[in-house]
C-alpha cells in the first residue's frame, strides 16, 4: 500500500501501450501528479516528445498529426469543454484519453459526440487524483485550503466545493490501492464529519459497484480529522531535513525553488528532493540538522575522490572510462552542489533569525510545563531586537495555546506587547486562532495532561531527559496512531459513519488531515512503519503547511469571518 508505485503504475500503463511519438497533455493539477513521479527523462524515453497544458494547445492551431495525443485530466466541467473544442477540429493523428478521476455518463456521452472524425482511439479512467509526494505520503493541492476552517453558513459554494475536492482526491486513492475503507472521523469537527459522510455515501451508495473489490479478512480504515486539532506542529520551527527546508525555505510538489538566492548557476535554481530520485536525500530526509551537515561532509569527500581518478586521465581506456561514468558524474556533481547550497542557505537562516534561541522556548511551551518559566522566556524574546516579527508572532501563539486558561491576565500583557513591538502583527490573530483551535475545540490530548496514560509518559520523558531539545516535541498523530495500532481509538471521539465496525486492528490506515499535513508529521508515518507493527499508515491532507502557509491560512479565514460578522 504505497500511493507513489500506484501513481507510477498508472503513468507507465498510460504512455507504454501506446507505441510512436507522443505529446502528453495535462491540467494544472495533473502536472503536479504527473511530475512526483516521472521525470522528464523517464518520459523521453517513453517516447514522450513534448508536454503542454490544456490551455496552452487550445491557442495553437498547428497541425502535428504525426503524434499521438495523450491527455491526462481531471473530469472537471472545463476541461471537459476544452477538449470538446480540440476534438471538434483536431490536431493530432490520434487521441488517447486518460481521466484522474470517475467520469460521469453524460460526459462521456458529450466527448463521444464532439468526436466527429473518430479520432479518439480509447477513454480510461487512471485513478490519479493525488499529488504522490512520498511513498506514504500525498496531498491534494487546494489553493483555497482556508475555507475549512469557516462555518458552512458564510460560504457555502466554496465549502461545498472544497469538500467535493477532499472527496474525489480520497476516493481516487482508494481506487489506485483498490480497498474500500470502514470510515471514522473527528467528532468535534463538522468539516471532518461532512467529508467522512461523503465520501461514504459515494463509496457504499453512488458508485458502490466500482469499489466492490474483492473484500480482505480486515476492511482498510479512513480516519478523517482536522488540523485544528494540532495546531501547534505547523507553529513550529523544524530541525529534520526535509521539514526544516519546506519551513524556511518552501517546497512545492518535491521542488525548491531558490531563484531568489545570488550567483547560483541556472540549472540549480529549481532542484529536485525527492526519495524516489536522491538516494541521499532518501537516507536524510528525516535526519537531525546537526548530523546532515556531518553527511554532506562524507558526499562531498566522495566526490573529491571520484573528481580526482577523473583527473588521472592518461590513456584511451581511461578516456573511455571517464566517458562511461559521466553520466553518473554528473549527476553527484549536481547532488553534492544541490545538498551544500540547501544546508549553506538554512544555516544563514538560522543564524540571522536567532532560530536555535527562538526554537528552544517554543519545543518548551510545546512539550513541558512551568507557565512563569514560559511566560518570561517569550517575553524576553518578544524584547530581543533580533527576533523578526514572524518569530515573535508565533512565539505568543504557542504560549496562547498552552496556556489560554492559566493566565488570561500575563496572556493580555503579551498581547499587548507583541502588538507595540511587531508593527506587522495583525490583530485579533492570536484571538481568532484560540477560536478556531482553542482547548475547548479540541478532541486530542494535544499536552499530554489529560489522560493518564499520557501525564505517566511525559512524566518518564522528563526524568530520562531529552536527546536533542531541538526536536522533543511529537506531533498528536502519534498518539492517534498509536491509539490505532492498540486498539484504544475511541468511538466516542472518533465516530464510525454508517453501520461500520471495525473488527479487529486495521492493517492498513489512511489518516487524511483536513487543513493540511506537516512534513514533522510523514516523518512520524515513515518512522511509526518501519516498526512493522502490524498496521500500515498512509497520511494525506488538502495541503503540506509549514508555519507560513498557516498562518496565511488563518489571517484569509480571519479577513473573511470579520467581513461576514453578521453570520460567523
Amino acid at each position: 500500500m504505497v500511493v507513489v508505485s500506484a501513481a507510477r503504475d498508472y503513468v507507465n500503463r498510460m504512455l507504454q501501450d501506446i507505441s510512436g511519438m507522443k505529446v502528453l497533455i495535462l491540467d494544472s493539477h495533473t502536472v503536479s501528479m504527473v511530475s512526483v513521479v516521472y521525470s522528464q527523462s523517464e518520459l523521453l524515453q517513453k517516447e514522450v516528445f513534448l508536454v503542454e497544458l490544456i490551455e496552452s494547445i487550445a491557442l495553437s492551431r498547428e497541425s502535428m498529426s504525426h503524434l499521438k495525443a495523450v491527455y491526462f485530466i481531471r473530469p472537471t466541467s472545463e476541461n471537459i469543454q476544452q477538449l470538446r473544442r480540440q476534438l471538434a477540429s483536431p490536431r493530432f493523428g490520434e487521441y488517447h484519453l486518460f481521466f484522474s478521476n470517475i467520469l460521469k455518463d453524460t460526459q462521456i456521452h458529450n466527448l463521444a459526440d464532439s468526436d466527429e472524425q473518430e479520432v479518439v482511439q480509447q477513454v480510461q479512467e487512471f485513478y490519479v487524483d493525488f499529488v504522490a509526494i512520498d511513498p506514504y505520503q500525498f496531498t491534494l493541492n487546494i489553493p483555497s485550503n482556508h475555507i475549512y476552517m469557516l462555518p458552512a453558513v458564510v460560504d457555502p459554494g466554496n465549502l461545498q466545493h472544497f469538500c467535493d475536492r477532499v472527496v474525489d482526491g480520497i476516493a481516487a486513492v482508494f481506487l489506485a490501492l483498490k480497498r474500500r475503507p470502514i470510515i471514522r472521523y473527528q467528532r468535534t469537527s463538522d468539516v471532518a464529519k461532512r467529508i467522512a459522510q461523503e465520501t461514504a455515501k459515494l463509496m457504499y451508495q453512488q458508485e458502490s459497484g466500482l469499489f466492490d473489490f474483492r473484500r480482505t479478512e480486515i476492511s482498510p480504515l479512513l480516519l478523517v480529522l482536522d488540523r485544528r486539532d494540532d495546531p501547534v506542529t505547523p507553529l513550529l520551527h523544524q530541525w529534520t531535513y526535509q521539514a526544516m527546508v519546506h519551513e524556511l525555505i518552501g517546497i512545492q510538489d518535491n521542488k525548491v525553488d531558490l531563484r531568489g538566492l545570488d550567483k547560483l548557476p541556472k540549472d540549480q535554481q529549481e532542484v529536485v528532493l525527492s526519495s524516489e530520485q536522491d538516494s541521499f536525500f532518501k537516507s536524510n530526509m528525516y535526519e537531525n540538522f546537526g548530523d546532515i551537515g556531518m553527511n554532506i561532509k562524507r558526499l562531498v569527500d566522495e566526490f573529491q575522490q571520484v573528481s580526482k581518478s577523473n583527473q588521472n586521465i592518461q590513456t584511451v581506456e581511461d578516456m573511455a572510462k571517464f566517458v562511461d561514468s559521466y553520466p553518473e558524474y554528473r549527476k553527484m556533481h549536481g547532488n553534492v552542489s544541490k545538498h551544500v547550497t540547501l544546508v549553506t542557505e538554512m544555516s544563514k537562516i538560522v543564524e540571522e533569525r536567532k532560530l536555535m534561541l527562538v526554537s528552544e522556548t517554543e519545543q518548551e511551551l510545546a512539550c513541558n510545563g512551568g507557565q512563569g518559566a514560559a511566560f518570561e522566556a517569550v517575553t524576553n524574546l518578544l524584547n530581543n531586537e533580533s527576533v523578526s516579527d514572524f518569530d515573535r508572532l508565533r512565539l505568543v501563539m504557542l504560549y496562547a495555546l498552552r496556556y489560554e486558561k492559566e493566565s488570561p491576565v500575563q496572556l493580555m500583557q503579551l498581547f499587548n506587547k507583541l502588538a507595540s513591538r511587531s508593527p506587522k502583527y495583525k490583530p485579533g490573530l492570536v484571538q481568532f486562532l484560540l477560536k478556531q483551535a482553542g482547548v475547548d475545540k479540541r478532541t486530542g490530548d494535544l499536552y499530554g495532561n489529560r489522560d493518564l496514560l499520557n501525564i505517566a509518559r511525559n512524566m518518564a520523558r522528563g526524568l530520562k531527559g531529552v536527546e536533542n531539545v531541538y526536536t522533543q516535541h511529537q506531533p498528536l498523530l502519534f498518539q492517534t496512531m498509536e491509539s490505532i495500532t492498540k486498539g484504544r481509538l475511541r468511538d466516542v471521539d472518533y465516530p464510525y459513519v454508517g453501520n461500520h465496525f471495525q473488527q479487529g486492528r486495521p492493517q492498513d490506515v489512511i489518516i487524511f488531515i483536513v487543513g493540511g499535513t506537516t512534513y514533522e508529521e510523514s516523518r512520524c508515518v515513515a518512522l511509526q512503519n518501519a516498526t512493522n507493527s502490524g498496521t500500515r499508515f498512509i497520511l494525506g491532507g488538502s495541503v503540506v503547511l509549514n508555519s507560513k502557509r498557516f498562518l496565511k491560512d488563518l489571517e484569509e479565514a480571519q479577513r473573511i469571518a470579520r467581513t461576514n460578522t453578521s453570520v460567523v
